[in-house]
């Protein structure tokens, strides 16, 4: 048995059972990778994979119980190597990080400058998605680390830590009948206007659909984006108010907006930080995290990650 052997299984699955894009991954040939997982099969005494002719078409049960062993063991190997590298070259190696659009453009930026600054001689990689998208990639092992403010909490596979506590803010144009209101805007008075918000699973859009429902309310969002820069833009052109987060909205860089408060429409949002159980964490990952959310200090990061419970709250 060896570590090419468990490659081919996991890429073969990752990769839908196309064993020509399983080949371009592992830098080998199509017939390289069939005799790869045909040599442990037989060395396990069993079939991993269902086939139809020459094609692999999904899991038999053996396969699907032995797939997250493999999973384990190459997981378990990609620590023992960072570990190495950990002690070997401490300032030197890559740092893979996923993020929602939101979290890139306005919760990130000084956060990577400081951290170039720290460690020059670290890879620094930046991948944006959507929620699903950035648990999806620290699963598979593309991201050491996410930050999104929905979904990560609800996958048992990855730790959670919250690092920031923030709120929704409404824009108009210039002389917007909204503008004129000497109270507090109401969920009511909302209603009564065209709506540009982010898309379901985006940036606390689920606690602004909450909110409107409690109140019985049908707002008329006439379009939803995943970019904050996006909805903005559509503000300016008058089709609507917007609702965004007030992290997005600057007073200098935004001259043809105003901004309403939201925060008593609308539920208080946490953004978290997230990363694969049992996965370590290079010394200048801790670095990175502890530069986003300062409380987040090492050891408690670390008793986190390590652990087989909860996400933390």
């Amino acid at each position: 048995m060896n570590f090419q052997q468990l490659r081919s299984v996991r890429e073969t699955v990752r990769s839908g059972f196309n064993l020509t894009e399983v080949a371009n991954i592992l830098y080998t040939s199509q017939p390289g990778v069939s005799r790869q997982i045909r040599e442990l099969e037989e060395e396990l005494g069993i079939e991993i994979f269902v086939r139809a002719g020459k094609r692999l078409t999904g899991l038999t049960p053996p396969g699907e119980a032995v797939l997250p062993i493999v999973e384990r063991l190459l997981h378990d190997a990609d620590n023992l190597r960072r570990a190495g590298q950990d002690y070997s070259a401490s300032h030197e190696g890559r740092l893979s990080i996923a993020a929602t659009h939101s979290q890139a453009r306005y919760a990130l930026p000084q956060v990577v400058r400081d951290f170039r600054a720290m460690f020059p001689q670290v890879s620094l990689h930046l991948h944006q998605g959507s929620p699903k998208q950035v648990a999806e990639m620290l699963l598979s092992g593309e991201a050491d680390i996410g930050v999104a403010t929905e979904a990560l909490a609800h996958y048992d596979a990855l730790v959670t830590l919250p690092c920031y506590r923030w709120t929704h803010s409404i824009v108009a144009p210039p002389e917007h009948p909204l503008l004129a209101l000497t109270e507090p805007v109401t969920l009511q008075q909302l209603t009564e206007y065209p709506i540009i918000t982010y898309e379901l699973g985006y940036t606390g859009r689920a606690h602004i659909d909450e909110a409107f429902a409690r109140e019985g309310l049908r707002p008329d969002i006439v379009l939803s984006a995943m970019d904050a820069d996006v909805i903005k833009t559509y503000v300016e052109l008058g089709m609507g108010v917007g609702i965004v987060a007030s992290i997005a909205v600057d007073p200098e860089r935004d001259r043809q907006l105003r901004m309403l408060e939201a925060r008593h429409l609308f539920e208080v949002n946490v953004t978290r930080l997230a990363v694969r159980k049992g996965t370590w964490l290079r010394g200048y990952a801790y670095s990175f995290i502890e530069t986003f959310a300062p409380t987040l200090q090492r050891e408690a990061v670390e008793k986190a990650v390590r652990a087989t419970g909860t996400p933390l709250e």
